[in-house]
């Protein structure tokens, strides 16, 4: 499927030209514009079971599925947050795991479903319990708060991320939660808190702002109405 972005780096749109038969499934409220060539529906991927599934991993209960039924059409996919669109490729080899809200939309082969994390990971690796996984083959977008940047990992190295920093990685990579710092008081007092640690080969998507960061920053900005 043809694509491209628009609108710069800050505010991308993703543009998609779909060719009769193609089919994009979304996330829902992901569409800007579509033109009249091309149909729009909600849809329950997988089943009402997947589509509760999904709430756990901060996506919606439909999905919207934009299809090019006999003519070529267009839509304009944008997400609510500022930050970068990235088109990744599926082959069918390898399954991704993305940090939560991180799915835009992907083209009729993507699979998208929730994966449950174990009691350690859920409760310190900044996700949650549930996360989004995404294989099959074909074309899906990911997106992220602030720009999105790949890191590999060669076989035998690891690599640390904060937590906050998270877009996707290889699904079949091995990772646990350790401190951010030297030590678990220079993590805390230092800011960083916990990471997560890599180990290749695989890779890594990371996006260059952490929504926590920004809380901490507008929090003291914030006045409350006095009674």
């Amino acid at each position: 499927m043809r694509h491209e972005m628009m609108g710069g780096d800050t505010f991308p749109i993703l543009k998609c030209y779909l060719e009769p038969g193609e089919m994009l499934k979304a996330e829902s409220g992901a569409m800007v514009a579509i033109s009249p060539q091309l149909t729009l529906k909600a849809k329950m991927e997988g089943g009402l079971t997947k589509s509760i599934m999904r709430r756990f991993s901060g996506e919606s209960f439909f999905l919207q599925t934009i299809e090019a039924d006999k003519e070529e059409g267009w839509t304009m996919l944008a997400t609510p947050a500022p930050g970068g669109i990235i088109a990744v490729e599926l082959d069918g080899t390898r399954e991704w795991k993305v940090q939560k809200g991180g799915f835009l939309a992907g083209t009729r082969d993507v699979q998208v479903s929730t994966k449950a994390q174990g009691l350690g990971k859920g409760m310190f690796s900044g996700e949650g319990f549930f996360i989004i996984g995404i294989g099959g083959s074909g074309t899906v977008f990911l997106s992220s708060y602030g720009s999105i940047i790949p890191l590999d990992i060669p076989e035998g190295e690891t690599l640390k991320v904060d937590n906050g920093h998270l877009v996707a990685w290889h699904a079949d990579m091995k990772y646990n939660i350790s401190k951010g710092g030297s030590g678990w008081v220079s993590s805390f007092t230092s800011g960083e808190g916990l990471a997560c640690t890599f180990q290749g080969p695989g890779r890594v998507y990371i996006q260059t702002r952490d929504p926590k960061g920004l809380g901490m920053w507008v929090t003291p900005f914030i006045h409350f109405p006095r009674n």
